[in-house]
């Protein structure tokens, strides 16, 4: 499997680094396997640090997976909105899980979390208007250990 990983520099070793924010899916090293969204990460990350924008290229084999806890959300339901909502409070939900998969929360879809983190929206209001926007995906390995499976593989400027 190829997965990508958008950057300001080149990432040839990664390496399992303590956020400096809360993220949805709380610690760990994130990349996708759509190409356009690592695009649009490492657009936003060169606006915060600087930098040239740049997408890794990792190939990582899906049977070497297989012996680790992966948590996956095929859609945003109920258990994705409340597990994303915990990790933005910076209420890290995954325990003993060493992979999470699932939708990521881009821009778009950061505002109805907001909205419903705040109240204003509730739970039916939210989950409905995330069943309209087009969500890619990510994944987030959260040890060590599950990323030094990824083989660097190439990196390009965006």
């Amino acid at each position: 499997m190829k997965v990508y990983h958008g950057s300001n520099q080149i990432i040839e070793r990664p390496k399992l680094l303590a956020p400096t924010h809360p993220l949805d899916f709380g610690a760990g090293f994130y990349a996708t396997t759509n190409y356009e969204q690592a695009v649009a990460f490492a657009k936003k990350i060169i606006k915060w640090r600087g930098g040239n924008a740049v997408v890794n290229t990792y190939l990582i084999e899906e049977e070497d997976l297989l012996p680790f806890k992966m948590l996956k959300f095929d859609h945003p339901d109920k258990e994705w909105l409340d597990f994303v909502v915990e990790n933005r409070a910076n209420r890290e939900q995954t325990g003993l899980v060493e992979i999470v998969f699932g939708p990521v929360a881009n821009d778009d879809v950061y505002s109805v979390v907001d909205l419903y983190e705040r109240g204003l929206y509730s739970e039916e209001e939210a989950l409905s208007r995330l069943k309209i926007k087009k969500l890619f995906n990510q994944y987030v390995f959260k040890t060590q250990e599950v990323i030094d499976l990824l083989n660097f593989k190439e990196c390009n400027d965006v």
